[in-house]
């Protein structure tokens, strides 16, 4: 859910969307993944732990906490250090070039 909320306020503030866009965009989203982790008490105390572990902000730890509650292997962002394992979740930065040589599995 934090995701689709960051992505919202991105949507608004910094692309300047119709707010008609920005709904028809979060439809898509939806359908995509239909089913969002929820924000519950737990998330977010995990999240305030790897806040304070790895000083992330707590919007990206929200995400992070979700992604491990959800058993992702891979979190894909640009606001985090690429290349990072959290409790074995590895984040990736998507626009990052990868070195010739080198893969990104």
């Amino acid at each position: 859910m934090q995701t689709l909320n960051e992505f919202v306020a991105v949507a608004v503030r910094k692309l300047a969307m119709p707010w008609k866009d920005v709904l028809e965009a979060l439809g898509a989203l939806r359908v995509l993944c239909p089913s969002p982790v929820p924000l519950t008490v737990q998330t977010h105390d995990r999240a305030l732990r790897i806040a304070g572990r790895y000083g992330y902000r707590i919007y990206a730890s929200l995400v992070v906490a979700a992604a491990l509650q959800a058993r992702c292997n891979i979190l894909f962002s640009e606001d985090m250090k690429d290349g990072q394992v959290i409790d074995g979740l590895t984040i990736r930065n998507p626009f990052r070039p990868v070195q010739a040589g080198k893969s990104r599995r």
